[in-house]
């Protein structure tokens, strides 16, 4: 079984920074694709990041490009979510998740792994 645990989350001013971590352990932990979403109150679950394991071409939302930097370690198996220029609107919280595809990185049905989330909060 897979399981997918995030953690780094917490509380930040605005303009601040946070680094979120997602390790995965398991059996024939096996992912072509890696992605952090996140989900406010009251709304869907939105895509923020990926990551493409082989070659590590990365992808972003428009909302945080240039503001959130994806990476992986393959050896760590790990994940990672620079956030810096943090905006109140970013405050949610944070799930990362895995698949073996490698298209609709951006489409949440696409992952079969998810982690418990963590709570990013923003204040102004």
């Amino acid at each position: 079984q897979v399981q997918l645990v995030e953690s780094g989350g917490g509380l930040v001013q605005a303009g601040g920074s946070l680094r979120l971590s997602c390790a995965a352990s398991g059996r024939s932990f096996s992912s072509n694709t890696m992605g952090w979403f996140r989900q406010a109150p009251g709304k869907e679950r939105e895509f923020v990041a990926a990551i493409r394991w082989t070659g590590g071409r990365t992808y972003y939302a428009e909302s945080v490009k240039g503001r959130f930097t994806i990476a992986g370690d393959n050896a760590k198996n790990s994940m990672y979510l620079q956030m810096n220029s943090l905006k109140p609107e970013d405050t949610a919280v944070y799930y990362c998740a895995g698949t073996t595809r490698i298209t609709n990185y951006a489409t949440p049905e696409t992952y079969s792994y998810w982690g418990q989330g963590t709570q990013v909060t923003v204040s102004s």
